[in-house]
């Protein structure tokens, strides 16, 4: 007679009784699941893993301190039996079945009336993949099918249109440092299902190429300005498009909040009545040093950094750093959009008390094909920039970190 198909279905544990018996490795796994579920969790368990012992601690979990008894799967909706010990598996396995209890053995799937399924989430949506039946069980390849269905959904290579109206708006979408892979899985996620894309010149340009032909991309360079400042026909697009129902996706380079004038736009969409959503990115003021090997706080070496905008002189009347300041702290000093204006820098930061042999890293295009790593001191800096040709966008670095680095030994994605 053939063996019958598990049959796959949802379990909704919120607020209703789960015993997870065993406090090991696969109920540290399991457990982060079952509280996200809601689920009122108790463990029976002489000891656990440090991981579960912060669980009940932080009390997500109740944690009984002691071996299995007869009873303890009373009024359980949902058993996890996970113990070191066959008999008492055995045991709580025979409770579950004469209480119904849905129970999963990790000891022994074929003696368990449930199994649990290899599960991944992407938009709102759980990916559980489940083997038909106990011969056939291959963990590994479950767990294959699962991250591939997630990750198709996510960098949208699998394409699940929705079918439901989607509520037109902006979605600010910091798209990291530069190399494509370095953007957020939700940033990507929206990416492919935008109607329109307004992108910068600093925004990882090769996840425009993987946009489908029908989505509209558009240079925020290029945008005519005429009597508008180009913010602010920036924002009247965005606003445009988006009042004509469409999904807006504004790319930007690393985080849209770190010199990205994010917090303008978002007023601007506030302000027109415009649904706004915020896609934080990795900034490049600490990936593109770790890019180059360099950390920009070191044990023994610096207890802070401290993120600046050099695109105005130290001397100039509209800038907002407190350059002597600056010069008397200790730890990492980054500083962003300042490599024409990195002589006046360095010389301000020398007079108000920097050592002139500091050193100094400058990262051009940072985490991208490109990357190239120029190193100096801010007494030699004003000059190296000129001999090497060092051009925008680039990273500059000024501490003891830069000679804590270890170059280009290092790679942040492949």
């Amino acid at each position: 007679m053939a063996e019958h198909p598990a049959y796959p279905v949802g379990l909704r544990l919120t607020g209703r009784r789960v015993v997870v018996l065993g406090g090991g490795q696969v109920a540290q796994r399991r457990l982060p699941s079952l509280i996200a579920a809601g689920a009122d969790i108790h463990l029976v368990s002489p000891e656990a893993t440090p991981s579960v012992e912060a669980m009940a601690d932080a009390g997500e979990i109740t944690w009984t301190k002691r071996p299995y008894e007869d009873g303890d799967l009373a009024d359980a909706w949902y058993a996890l039996i996970a113990t070191s010990d066959s008999k008492a598996n055995t045991d709580a396995s025979a409770e579950a079945e004469r209480h119904h209890v849905w129970c999963v053995r990790s000891d022994d799937a074929d003696a368990a009336t449930a199994w649990t399924p290899a599960t991944g989430h992407s938009e709102g949506v759980t990916v559980a993949v489940l083997t038909t039946n106990a011969k056939g069980r291959d963990p590994r390849h479950t767990a294959a099918i699962r991250d591939a269905v997630v990750e198709g959904l996510r960098d949208g290579t699998l394409v699940a249109p929705h079918h439901r109206t989607r509520t037109p708006g902006v979605a600010l979408v910091g798209g990291g440092p530069g190399d494509p892979d370095l953007i957020t899985v939700r940033g990507r996620r929206l990416l492919a299902e935008a109607d329109v894309v307004i992108a910068d010149r600093l925004g990882p340009r090769d996840l425009l190429a993987e946009l489908p032909p029908h989505v509209e991309v558009i240079d925020a360079a290029k945008i005519p300005y005429g009597r508008f400042m180009a913010q602010e026909a920036i924002n009247n697009a965005l606003i445009e498009h988006a009042k004509q129902g469409k999904s807006v996706v504004r790319l930007k380079g690393g985080d849209p909040f770190v010199f990205g004038r994010g917090m303008e736009e978002a007023q601007a969409l506030a302000e027109a009545g415009i649904a706004c959503t915020v896609v934080p990115g990795i900034s490049s003021s600490i990936s593109v040093p770790a890019a180059a090997g360099i950390p920009v706080t070191h044990r023994g070496v610096a207890h802070e950094f401290t993120v600046v905008s050099g695109h105005v002189a130290p001397d100039d009347e509209r800038s907002l750093v407190d350059w002597p300041s600056l010069a008397k702290l200790r730890g990492t000093l980054v500083v962003l959009m300042g490599v024409d204006k990195i002589g006046k820098i360095a010389e301000t930061l020398v007079a108000h008390g920097k050592p002139a042999d500091t050193p100094v890293a400058l990262v051009q295009e940072g985490t991208t094909a490109a990357q190239r790593r120029v190193d100096a001191t801010l007494a030699t800096v004003a000059e190296t920039v000129r001999a090497e040709d060092v051009k925008p966008p680039a990273v500059i670095v000024i501490g003891e970190v830069v000679n804590v680095g270890v170059h280009s030994s290092l790679k942040t994605s492949e």
